[in-house]
């Protein structure tokens, strides 16, 4: 493998900004982790359809209008005709994976959680491999590797900390463990694939507006009861408006990283929410940070720097999926692992300019869409 060591010190920068954000989202699993806890002390079932509806519904009351206005109504709509079926599946296994993965916890040891968690890892290098034809390097998988090695090092300072506890019902918990994980691994890999064709904005709004729908019936159908019983104090409302705000951060940061990097480092980047909840514990709880969770955490770190600085080679075109095939105005192909921006062939009210971006060694064409109710440079 040709590798120019000088692309460590021109490329530091970029990495710098995609470790701070996905960090940023972490710091908000972690976030989401403690509401979930402190919710569980003061309500005595689990609602995991309520507490994720919020969260979908301001996702669609702020950027569906952003969409509309930014896009143009005509725009959004010849979109969604065409492709609707790609977001309604982002939205469902998203709205599922919140459900089994808060819902697991609830029968299975913490253990098992954190182990079966990083089934997403793999699923995810999967489903990119074949919506995206990446080509994983060997570099890049060990740095997977170290990775898997840092969570594994948390996972074992947890155990020797006593963290632990009993499985109600260790089998049920295991199987929505994993149901929850691949859930994730195909949400976020067509969501990459849809802001590597879309605005982030619009995709985020259909993530919002489907989501809205499926959890508000699945919300109707499983927990309605379990509503009108509800003893509702100023403390389960102020953590669940905490959770949701916690998690709107979150689906507004991550179609950045998965832009500016990829839903793989996404996943190993959150690795790390785990050292941050020490974090949390040890100012709340009064618990102690020994060193191997620093360690692990440096590991972590170490992997990511590690699969970015020796990228995959990026694939001249991704996947043609069904919807996909006919370029649609504001459509826009962005490869991955490169800042290589392809513009479609559009309408006369999406226009785009090229400027020649200079990204260290080497020089790439970057187009972007101007859009409607912008001036063309």
């Amino acid at each position: 493998m040709a590798f120019h060591f000088d692309n460590i010190f021109t490329n530091w920068r970029h990495f710098v900004v995609i470790l701070a954000i996905g960090q940023i989202l972490s710091l908000c699993i972690t976030s989401t982790s403690v509401i979930s806890n402190k919710l569980a002390e003061y309500q005595t079932v689990t609602v995991p359809n309520f507490q994720s509806f919020l969260v979908y519904a301001l996702l669609l009351i702020v950027y569906m209008p952003l969409a509309l206005v930014r896009l143009g109504p005509q725009v959004v709509w010849q979109n969604i005709k065409r492709r609707f079926y790609w977001y309604i599946l982002m939205a469902a296994v998203d709205v599922e994976g919140n459900y089994f993965v808060i819902k697991a916890y609830s029968y299975t040891s913490l253990l098992s959680c954190m182990l079966l968690d990083t089934w997403t890892l793999p699923c995810v290098v999967v489903l990119t491999y074949f919506l995206m034809k990446i080509r994983y390097r060997w570099t890049q998988i060990l740095g997977v590797l170290v990775c898997l090695g840092g969570m594994g090092l948390l996972i074992k300072g947890d155990m020797d900390a006593g963290k632990n506890y009993e499985a109600v019902d260790a089998v049920k918990g295991d199987i929505f463990m994993l149901i929850g994980a691949t859930c994730y691994a195909v949400s976020n890999t067509l969501e990459e694939f849809l802001v590597r064709h879309r605005p982030q904005y619009e995709t985020v709004a259909w993530l919002g507006f489907f989501g809205t729908l499926i959890n508000g019936v699945q919300m109707g159908i499983i927990e309605h009861n379990t509503l009108q019983e509800m003893t509702w104090t100023k403390e389960i409302v102020g953590c669940t408006v905490g959770f949701g705000l916690v998690m709107f951060v979150l689906y507004t940061l991550a179609p950045f990283l998965f832009r500016m990097s990829s839903s793989t480092f996404y996943n190993l980047s959150i690795m790390t929410s785990d050292f941050y909840g020490l974090i949390f514990a040890k100012y709340m709880f009064h618990d102690q940070i020994t060193p191997i969770y620093a360690g692990a955490f440096t590991m972590i770190v170490v992997g990511l720097f590690v699969y970015h600085v020796f990228p995959y080679k990026s694939p001249e075109r991704m996947a043609r999926l069904p919807g996909f095939r006919t370029q649609l105005p504001g459509d826009i192909e962005l490869t991955p692992g490169t800042h290589r921006m392809l513009a479609s062939s559009s309408s006369s009210s999406v226009s785009s300019r090229r400027s020649s971006v200079d990204y260290g060694s080497t020089k790439s064409t970057h187009s972007v869409i101007i859009e409607p109710g912008e001036n063309q440079v």
